[in-house]
């Protein structure tokens, strides 16, 4: 690990090493010190980009709000997010306004919310985003839709999650559509037509300047809800804006700058980007990797509901043979204490949960690559391991490259950018290439000879002659 992430990681673990320490000199018993924490991280997520030290009562105020809105936790619970908040400020952050916030009253938000709701509303009962930081005005007009509309958006995640989408989908489209009442200035979209999403698209288009792919997301997210949510037809859109698709060739790593990025790259980290190079797997593919689905005997990979929910098989690299037996040796022993404490089962299927409710018990279903600590599932509320968060893997990615000194652009994807080229600059044909990059379609696969070292023919440029 080079020293930026280790520093990092140093700065991260003193601080919850304080609020610790916090809240045993609260009073608050060791068996629960992992819920408070967990509310701690879910709020710094919410806030992020912004530093606790800048956060003053009102970032309190709005997000207590949100918990009491979103109606989802029981009394307990929502005293305990309070509980977190005044310790954190008052002990760890040490915040002069801390001392004085009502945390008291927010306590019983019953009777306190209807005097502080008036912060945040104008004489006819409006709410008033432009009033909060603008890291927060986007959030909270999309969470005032949603408390608008909830019907519609009870029967989107009913109708996503009938058809088995995943719930990065589900939450994808829920915010497009947040966003798109916003736009419309909270009117209900059966008032609406296929004029506004086309007004919607063009402006997505030519003053907030996203990319084609965004653009389509939001278009794909929108004919998903008029058609499931709603229930009708969005009809014709006519002529919008489309914003322009950039032709772009893959960013590639030589053999020497892969090399020199492994050096800077140790622990589970290297074996993920070990599997990304050398399998060229996706990143969400790789961390969600079961132990099932590695073939030592055979030497390859089964890919499980990959892009496209496709299942496909790919090569597993002899460099990191051993090393990944030895990381599933630690990994079966989190699995047995795990068990052992009572932890919920991992995440499979719902189809195959029905059919065989002790699956999520074997070890052959476990992640390769499990997260450090329990997280709660979104639809079950069950709090159970799950796989490692790709978010903590692309920033050690770009930490190594960084460290190695590198000017590419370097991500996780360059990695199975730089597999492919590589495969086909030591003479395999495109069509192997193909499948084990699961491409559908080989024209997707034939970006990579525009970056080979002699694309076509050896070509020689006139001054070097």
């Amino acid at each position: 690990m080079n020293e930026g992430a280790r520093e990092k990681n140093d700065k991260v673990e003193k601080f919850w090493c304080e609020y610790k320490n916090a809240l045993l000199e609260y009073g608050v018993p060791p068996r629960d010190s992992q819920y408070y924490m967990r509310n701690i991280d879910r709020y710094i997520k919410v806030t992020d980009g912004v530093k606790l030290r800048e956060q003053d009562g009102r970032d309190i105020e709005f997000y207590l709000m949100q918990l009491f809105k979103e109606g989802k936790l029981d009394e307990l619970k929502y005293v305990q997010h309070v509980k977190a908040l005044r310790i954190l400020f008052q002990k760890v952050v040490k915040a002069e306004w801390s001392k004085d916030f009502p945390w008291e009253e927010w306590k019983a938000p019953h009777l306190n919310f209807p005097s502080k709701l008036e912060i945040w509303t104008d004489d006819e009962g409006e709410w008033r985003p432009e009033i909060k930081r603008e890291n927060f005005r986007d959030e909270l007009c999309n969470f005032k839709a949603r408390d608008m509309f909830e019907r519609h958006f009870e029967k989107l995640r009913t109708e996503i999650r009938k058809k088995h989408y995943s719930i990065r989908t589900e939450k994808t489209y829920e915010e497009w559509v947040a966003r798109f009442i916003v736009f419309n200035d909270f009117k209900d979209p059966v008032l609406l037509c296929a004029r506004n999403v086309s007004e919607y698209l063009a402006y997505l288009a030519t003053v907030r300047k996203i990319s084609a792919s965004t653009q389509n997301q939001a278009l794909c997210a929108l004919t998903f809800f008029w058609k499931h949510g709603l229930g009708v037809e969005l009809g014709e859109l006519g002529e919008f804006e489309y914003a322009k698709k950039p032709q772009r060739v893959p960013v590639v790593l030589t053999k020497g700058e892969v090399k020199k990025f492994f050096e800077h790259i140790d622990g589970a980290f290297e074996l993920m980007a070990g599997l990304l190079y050398g399998a060229g797997l996706r990143v969400m593919e790789c961390v969600r990797l079961r132990v099932k689905d590695v073939d030592f005997d055979a030497g390859q990979i089964i890919v499980r509901d990959g892009k496209g929910a496709k299942d496909r098989i790919t090569v597993l690299p002899k460099k990191y043979e051993a090393k990944l037996k030895a990381h599933l040796i630690k990994v079966k022993d989190l699995f047995v204490a795990d068990r052992k404490a009572g932890v919920e089962d991992v995440y499979i299927w719902p189809s195959l949960e029905r059919k065989n409710p002790y699956l999520g018990k074997e070890w052959g279903w476990q992640y390769v690559f499990p997260a450090a600590t329990f997280s709660t599932d979104p639809r079950s509320g069950k709090v159970r391991r799950h796989h490692a968060n790709e978010q903590v893997l692309q920033r050690a990615v770009k930490e190594a490259a960084r460290a190695a000194g590198l000017v590419k652009d370097v991500h996780c994807h360059t990695l199975r950018h730089s597999f492919a080229t590589h495969l086909l600059e030591s003479g395999y044909d495109i069509r192997t290439v193909q499948e084990l990059l699961g491409h559908s379609d080989v024209s997707t696969t034939m970006i990579y000879t525009h970056v080979l070292n002699r694309p076509g023919v050896a070509v020689r440029s006139p001054v070097d002659q």
